[in-house]
């Protein structure tokens, strides 16, 4: 589990990275077309410079998700980091869902992708972590 949260977030990375090649539909696709129009008034290199941030990011949650799976030693902070991309996930899947149901918007099938994409990395990684470091040691 942690292994699939790990790539996932790595092919996440490398598709912000990419997409800045083509940011302007990047952007629109995502759906942050505006607030990204509204960041580059500020300075053009704003937009640019947060996807970048935003990778490194994924790159590093995805660097967690391999540690923790062995493929490499084990980082720092590891198993409350785990739980930490966890929590990140899941509630920003879980917000999202219900920030939509509460004000009774007809989510948009994209913002519901995302959201449930979310929720479905975040549950690989507290699974992962469950079973690595509480179950483990329960069956003992």
């Amino acid at each position: 589990m942690l292994r699939l949260g790990g790539y996932i977030n790595i092919l996440i990375a490398i598709g912000h990275v990419a997409g800045l090649f083509w940011a302007e539909k990047m952007f629109e696709v995502t759906g942050i077309q505006k607030e990204m129009a509204e960041l580059a008034q500020t300075n053009s290199l704003l937009p640019y410079l947060l996807t970048v941030f935003v990778a490194i990011f994924f790159f590093i949650f995805g660097f967690y998700g391999l540690s923790a799976d062995n493929k490499f030693r084990p980082l720092p902070f590891l198993k409350p980091a785990i739980f930490v991309v966890a929590g990140i996930y899941l509630l920003r899947g879980i917000g999202e869902l219900a920030f939509d149901f509460e004000k009774q918007q007809a989510s948009q099938l994209l913002e519901t992708a995302y959201s449930l994409a979310a929720i479905f990395i975040g549950l690989l990684y507290l699974f992962g972590g469950l079973k690595k470091w509480v179950l483990r040691r329960s069956a003992n």
